[in-house]
């Protein structure tokens, strides 16, 4: 891999678990950092600002700040801002994260009637009667947009359903299709590449899911890396219709290694 000028890294699932790190992990991220090469942290984590983000991984031991950190909320709020600047937007998320939000309108309440609905991550939040709330507002017209449509993810109880479960949902029942920001959206990882100055064909993204992570970016001209941790199931290595991820590794230990560090 002598060509790779830059890595992706996703978080949840590849550096810690319930924000916890993984073996390995601090000291794969720091022999990245020392050789080198430049690397972004892209996460379609909805339930942290980019700020508190950064906090806890530093915190825990990780070489990195609050620029080297992407999400879903902020690629949201980037395309809600050059795209519906004046929209009235009712956000339906697990967690506050209107930090990253800068520039949204954001309206709640039942006297709400949003131009834009936009789901985030999937918590106790995501019951019946806000659900059917968003299933009113999509029959009268407002745009659905979605933050991910990850199914699952996995927390140190297991695995948990996500919102992508509801957005399926949503999506038959109200007959409209959601537009999707986060991975694995073209515009979040051409905003990855643009932030570390390389183009697609330099850089390798290290992810968990299999069609967020790993095929979404190799769709895109990076190369993949998935690693059998997190949300990872055996028969992922299979692929997805006949793609399958490039590379496969036991854990981002195996990374540095991977990409020739240390020779």
């Amino acid at each position: 891999m002598d060509s790779v000028r830059g890595v992706l890294i996703d978080i949840d699932g590849v550096l810690t678990v319930s924000w916890e790190p993984l073996d390995g992990a601090v000291e794969a991220v720091t022999a990245i950092r020392e050789a080198g090469l430049p690397l972004a942290l892209v996460t379609n984590t909805t339930s942290r600002t980019r700020r508190r983000i950064a906090d806890t991984l530093t915190g825990a031991g990780f070489p990195i700040g609050p620029d080297d950190v992407l999400t879903a909320p902020a690629a949201t709020a980037a395309h809600l801002r050059e795209h519906r600047p004046d929209a009235a937007c009712l956000l339906l998320n697990s967690g506050d994260v209107t930090e990253d939000l800068e520039g949204v309108r954001l309206v709640h309440g039942p006297d709400a009637r949003p131009d834009v609905v936009v789901v985030g991550g999937a918590g106790p939040e995501f019951g019946y009667e806000a659900l059917n709330d968003v299933f009113g507002h999509l029959q009268r017209g407002a745009e659905l947009l979605a933050m991910h449509h990850n199914l699952f993810w996995r927390t140190d109880a297991g695995l948990q359903l996500d919102s992508g479960a509801f957005l399926l949902g949503l999506e038959q029942a109200a007959g409209t299709e959601a537009v999707v920001l986060g991975k694995p959206a073209a515009e979040f990882f051409a905003a990855a590449l643009h932030r570390l100055g390389i183009p697609a064909a330099a850089a390798v993204m290290i992810g968990d899911d299999v069609e967020s992570d790993v095929l979404g970016a190799q769709d895109h001209g990076l190369t993949g890396v998935l690693v059998r941790t997190g949300k990872f199931r055996p028969d992922a290595e299979d692929g997805v219709g006949g793609h399958r991820p490039q590379h496969v590794v036991d854990s981002i230990a195996d990374v540095p290694a991977l990409l020739g560090l240390g020779r």
